[in-house]
Formats: C-alpha cells, structure tokens, sequence
C-alpha cells in the first residue's frame, strides 16, 4: 500500500510588503506521509502554521521549498510545480476540501451548492441533488431552507452545508479546516460519524480540530506541527 499523501522539506514564509519586505517564517522542513484510510491530525497551538500547512496541501498557498505529492491514479502530483490546469483537475478528481468559511455563489440554492460540488466530481444530476439532500438532512439542516441561499443562514447551518459540499463525493483525499468549530454537540457527532466512514473507505485525511474530544475520536495520529516551526535565523 502507497501513501496517497506525502510531504517532503515543506517550507514556507510569508512577505509583508507593507512591512518593508520582512519575511515572517510559518513552517520549515515538514515532512509526513498519510496513507489511505488515515486521519493525520496537526496539532499545535493557534498561530504554529497549522492552516497554512493545509493551504499548502490543497495548494492555496505556495511552497518555498520542498515537495507535496498527491496520488493520482498511478502517478503523484507535486502541488507545489502543478500547472493550473493540472491543481483545477487535482481538486475535482482527488482532492476535497472542507474550509472554516463557505464561500459560493450569491443567491444560488443551498441544496444547489451542495450538488454542485457533486456533480463537479463526476456524479450524475441525479446522484448529486439526492446526496445532497441526504447529507442536508443528516447533518439536520431543515428542508425547508434548501431552497433559500446559505448566505442567509446563521454561521454554524453555513458550516454544515459547507460539511455537505466536502463530503458529497466520494474522493481519495479529504483536507479538514476546522469543521466542527462552530457545531453544536449533535452535529459534531454527524461530522465524526462521517470522518468515520471515510477512513473505512480507505480516504487519506488531513484535519485541524479544535474540539479535542473530536480530534481525539477520529485521530489515527497527532503531527505536532511546532516540530516544524522555522529556525530563528
């Protein structure tokens, strides 16, 4: 078995122009492999470059040095060289991302964003809107709101249907932003239940969790990112 993940000489610093170039080193040399049906948790406190070392997977964000190769098909994918076109065909067929903050389109159906990320990932308009709808209700978002724009919802229903966008298709590597971080007890023990499933799956999973409880149930290991954490020059 292959990891379906695998970091090497992860560095990555930031440069604050309206500082005068200053460069604010976040994480040096990180280096992690996470095999399928793993749950690798970076844990840290807030501040150690935890976010960032998930832009980096998902490739928001650039790395200055080393490699980050995702499994595609037979081949990897370095995130960090991947053309454009290449990262648009690595998001849609590979790799999901559940971040802290759902971002969609203005005025367009909950249950409309939901089956889009579906139906992005190659399931058919019917499989989509009838996941979609499963995965609202699962993660007990009212029906009656499915109709209506999430930009309309409380924060913590914009989080569940963010939930549902990431977990709607059924891809090998699932990147976790703090999902459960505004859910009450009910619907963090549904976002459990579904990490749970996908680890059976055989999905490679990184995830931030502040709930420690959370992070605790569905953790196969802890990588403590201030291991990384860049060298004072």
């Amino acid at each position: 078995m292959q990891p379906l993940i695998k970091l090497n000489g992860v560095s990555k610093a930031f440069t604050l122009h309206l500082r005068g170039g200053m460069k604010l080193d976040v994480v040096d040399d990180v280096g992690f492999e996470v095999m399928p049906g793993e749950c690798v948790v970076l844990g840290g406190p807030s501040g150690s470059g935890k976010s960032s070392l998930l832009k980096i997977v998902y490739g928001n964000y650039r790395c200055d040095h080393g490699s980050v190769l995702v499994r595609d098909g037979d081949d990897y994918v370095d995130v960090a060289t991947a053309e454009p076109r290449r990262m648009i065909a690595l998001r849609r067929d590979v790799m999901g991302y559940v971040s802290q903050f759902l971002r969609v389109i203005p005025r367009v159906s909950t249950i409309d964003v939901v089956a889009s990320a579906g139906r992005d990932s190659g399931l058919s308009p019917e499989v989509a809107q009838a996941r979609a709808g499963e995965l609202l209700s699962r993660l007990n978002v009212p029906e009656r709101l499915w109709d209506l724009p999430p930009a309309t919802f409380s924060g913590g229903e914009q989080q569940r249907v963010n939930i549902a966008r990431g977990f709607i298709a059924d891809l090998p590597v699932l990147l976790l932003d703090e999902p459960t971080a505004s859910l009450d007890a009910t619907n963090r023990a549904v976002v459990v239940e579904l990490i749970e499933a996908r680890k059976k799956a055989g999905t490679a999973i990184i995830g931030i969790f502040h709930d420690e409880d959370v992070r605790d149930r569905v953790a196969s290991r802890v990588v403590d990112v201030t291991r990384f954490a860049a060298k004072a020059a």
